[in-house]
């Protein structure tokens, strides 16, 4: 979502490379290119305005911190303001639940949003956090929209609530009065959205929350339409009383400038986002995290916490004790390559690394998720016996291998030497002779300083 925007900042603190001190003049000229780069973002004219000018008052007025050079000190300044301006410090729980159940979550936006499909991520990510959530349709309008809340609900291992009930207002007050008696804790209401804002529409969602009192109302909105998203949030804001935004189709050809402008429209955070088709594909959003990434300061967090998710733990400590015994072999290579393909495309993990994010293009070419098939492809085409044992590889099996993954044998080789060094690396780190010698090189500063 923030790639052109990250790139284009990246290009404006080169301006401040080689001065000595932040002046108002070398300011003025920085400050001009991170307003194109906002701008450009589809970020509103006057949010842009009011951040640009926080940053110039408090690049001008406040002293530089010791050993920081102008870059950093700016960088530093428009980090912190980014966080303000994104809606501030996360609390603990995005979801805000009642001190006596069910806690209700009100979803409301216009259609297309992708209303539906995000309370399927909601009820999955809160059933991590130990919750029992209830879905709920109360869109009688939409063709087959109950019926594809049933099957979202049932993909996401979650309930749904069914009833034979017209009216969309008595639909959500039985499902909360039934989750009171069954022990549902939270129930998520999948309200009507309509092609544009209407009187009408409205005015449901009004009774919808008079009877049921929800503890939260998540408007729902499509990163792609950029301001208009900002306008139909506001609307709904006036009307309901939103408490938080959930920007959806992140992943997909938006500039971001509507994660910047609707805290600041309606007051009200930014919550969650959803970067995907899968239901799995829904993260908090973290304003602190999403600074850092915009200034190519990676997200290490974000990707530990994904990471969590992803890779199997108890495969994940067979595979540490295989490497302390360094009996690393093509079969444990294998098993890597599918690891970092769960964790999501290359190009994403890349930018949660620090001092990676500026680097995707240079990396393209030799970390993409394309090219982490060819190896793998590579190693599904080897018997048993060869990944267990790479010194069988001849000339002879090399093209048979080739033949059977439609790579050259050139390609072949180079995962070879790739895993043979990888190996020798491994045996080297488990060798207190050469882990001695490394950080002695790190006490008198000629290596790195390993923390031993």
């Amino acid at each position: 979502m923030f790639d052109s925007l990250t790139q284009k900042l990246s290009q404006a603190m080169k301006s401040l490379r080689g001065q000595s001190k932040l002046t108002e003049a070398n300011l003025e000229a920085v400050l001009r290119e991170v307003r194109m780069a906002l701008l450009e973002a589809d970020v509103h004219v006057s949010v842009a305005r009011t951040f640009l000018q926080r940053v110039k008052e408090k690049a001008l007025g406040a002293e530089v911190m010791q050993g920081l050079n102008p870059t950093q000190a700016f960088i530093d300044i428009v980090h912190r303001e980014l966080v303000e301006i994104m809606g501030g410090q996360a609390p603990e729980y995005p979801i805000t639940f009642a001190a006596k159940p069910p806690t209700v979550v009100m979803m409301v936006g216009l259609q297309g949003a992708g209303k539906t499909t995000t309370c399927g991520k909601l009820a999955v990510f809160l059933k991590k956090l130990g919750r029992s959530p209830l879905l709920v349709p109360a869109d009688v309008y939409r063709p087959a929209a109950i019926e594809q809340l049933h099957v979202v609900a049932k993909d996401a291992g979650v309930p749904s609530f069914r009833t034979g009930e017209k009216d969309p207002v008595a639909i959500c007050a039985a499902a909360v009065a039934e989750a009171k008696l069954k022990g549902w804790d939270t129930v998520i209401l999948d309200t009507a959205g309509r092609l544009h804002l209407d009187e009408a529409l409205m005015e449901e969602l009004a009774r919808i929350k008079s009877a049921t009192g929800p503890d939260e109302i998540l408007f729902v909105a499509d990163a792609m339409t950029g301001q208009d998203a900002v306008r139909s949030a506001t609307a709904f804001h006036e009307k309901l009383g939103i408490t938080g935004v959930v920007l959806t189709k992140t992943d997909g050809d938006t500039r971001g400038g509507a994660a910047f402008s609707i805290k600041q429209a309606t007051g009200q955070p930014l919550k969650f986002v959803g970067e995907g088709e899968k239901l799995e594909d829904f993260q908090r959003f973290h304003p602190d995290r999403m600074a850092q990434r915009i200034l190519g300061m990676g997200d290490v967090l974000s990707l530990i916490e994904h990471a969590k998710d992803k890779i199997d733990e108890k495969e994940a400590e067979v595979m540490a004790r295989r490497l302390a015994k360094n009996q690393f072999t093509l079969e444990d290579m294998r098993k890597q390559f599918q690891q970092v393909q769960k964790l999501g495309s290359m190009n994403k993990i890349i930018g949660m690394l620090p001092g990676l994010g500026q680097m995707k293009d240079q990396l393209a070419s030799v970390a993409t998720d394309k090219r982490i098939k060819h190896l793998e492809a590579i190693i599904n085409s080897m018997t048993p016996a060869e990944r267990a044992n790479h010194n069988l590889l001849d000339g002879k099996r090399k093209r048979r291998i080739a033949a059977g993954c439609g790579r050259p044998v050139s390609e072949i080789n180079q995962l070879i030497k790739q895993y043979v060094e990888t190996k020798k690396m491994m045996g080297q780190m488990n060798d207190p002779k050469f882990m001695a010698r490394m950080q002695r090189m790190a006490k008198m500063g000629g290596g790195p300083n390993l923390p031993f």
